[in-house]
């Protein structure tokens, strides 16, 4: 089957009114609410988002029509989160932004019956918000998983589970956390894992602390959580104990290209408000558009967007078609990152004193991007990865990641 590159009326039709909404519902409220600072963002702010989203049409793009959502794949999805990330707060809106997204296609994968029924429907209708709580403090879990230091324990009719999170996305407000924790081996070992589905209010859970950070763009902001002596039942295990690792690959590989749609929408807006300033603006004799050194990085801005989302639609493809993808999200993920950064870097210099200013977005968006190339694996780590796969390719060796 090849790659098209056409969009579906459908999916254009929802794009067309996401768009829409993001300029005329949400970058208002954004703008009313500290430019999208929502760290500790009220949840009446978020509610109302969410409903007007419904109202639009635009609510839940990702989730299967049974759950409310309009069910559409990742290839489609690319399209509508672009649309929605023009805004940090537009995500929000159509509840596809992280770390809830991620949660709900890992529930509709893995998780039984009941446990979509407790858990799935209500984070799909928007009624509650969840975490996923992996990453960990050193030497524990971060970009090498195996290093997975929280360990849980059977207990009779159950489990405990002790170990200490951090970075943990959403948990402020949380109404559950997804926890992987190890049930076999040790730090290090490459199975083991078993991933939890623990309630907030369990005892033994607790948030330690919300972490300051470059970005506030994420509702909930980043935790540091730990769990002491946190009983669970056997019920609360997602999927199959010691496969939590296998299980994580279901999360993470559509979860980056998701942060890349996303993403890429802030680039588009970022390079926007550059053309229009280099269009309007006079210096030297004539507009800033019109000089060759503007022109160089308005371009090379045109050809990362264009590119990035190139990459980004091969790798949604490939996983749409039920493959691995796991070069391809490793080089989208990799691209998308760091094309997005040098995007929001020139329209600042663009821009100049006004692209540092809070007149424009451009110094939010600049914080807000810069984590991207850290979170869901540091550049590094994935070029590290893609390498060795292009290795065994080229040695003819089976890819075992």
């Amino acid at each position: 089957m090849s790659i098209s590159f056409e969009i579906d009326e459908r999916v254009a039709a929802v794009a067309q009114r996401t768009t829409e909404f993001v300029r005329d519902v949400v970058i208002p409220e954004e703008q009313a609410y500290g430019g999208g600072d929502v760290h500790a963002g009220p949840e009446p702010l978020r509610r109302r988002l969410q409903e007007a989203a419904r109202a639009a049409g635009v609510f839940a793009p990702h989730v299967g029509e049974e759950c409310g959502g309009l069910g559409l794949d990742l290839r489609d999805q690319a399209v509508v989160f672009e649309a929605a990330g023009r805004s940090l707060l537009g995500p929000l809106a159509l509840n596809c932004a992280a770390p809830d997204e991620g949660n709900m296609h890992l529930l509709e994968v893995v998780a039984t019956e009941e446990q979509k029924e407790r858990y799935l429907r209500p984070l799909a209708a928007g009624e509650v918000r969840s975490c996923f709580a992996m990453t960990e403090p050193a030497p524990g879990a971060g970009s090498d998983p195996r290093a997975l230091a929280t360990t849980a324990t059977r207990t009779d009719g159950g489990w405990r589970i002790d170990g200490r999170k951090w970075f943990i996305s959403g948990a402020d407000g949380a109404a559950f956390a997804i926890c992987m924790a190890r049930t076999s081996g040790g730090p290090g070992d490459a199975g083991g894992a078993t991933m939890f589905l623990v309630d907030a209010g369990t005892p033994g859970l607790k948030i330690v602390r919300n972490i300051d950070t470059l970005d506030h763009g994420l509702f909930g902001g980043h935790s540091e959580v730990v769990f002491e002596g946190c009983e669970v039942p056997d019920s609360a295990v997602l999927g199959a104990v010691d496969e939590g690792f296998r299980y994580a690959q279901v999360r993470l590989g559509p979860a980056r290209m998701t942060h890349c749609m996303r993403w890429l929408g802030v680039a588009r807006r970022a390079q926007d408000i550059a053309l229009e300033r280099a269009a309007e603006r006079s210096a030297f004799g004539g507009r800033l558009a019109e000089l060759g050194m503007v022109q160089q990085m308005l371009a090379d801005s045109e050809i990362d967007i264009e590119t990035g989302r190139a990459v980004l639609w091969r790798a949604c493809w490939e996983l749409d078609q039920g493959r691995s993808a796991a070069q391809q999200t490793s080089i989208a993920k990799t691209y998308v990152s760091e094309a997005v950064n040098r995007v929001v870097d020139r329209a600042v210099q663009v821009c100049g004193a006004l692209g540092i200013s809070g007149d424009t977005p451009l110094s939010r968006l600049y914080r807000e991007v810069r984590p991207f190339r850290i979170y869901d694996g540091p550049s590094e780590t994935h070029r590290w990865a893609i390498a060795k796969r292009a290795v065994r390719a080229a040695t003819g060796q089976r890819d075992t990641r």
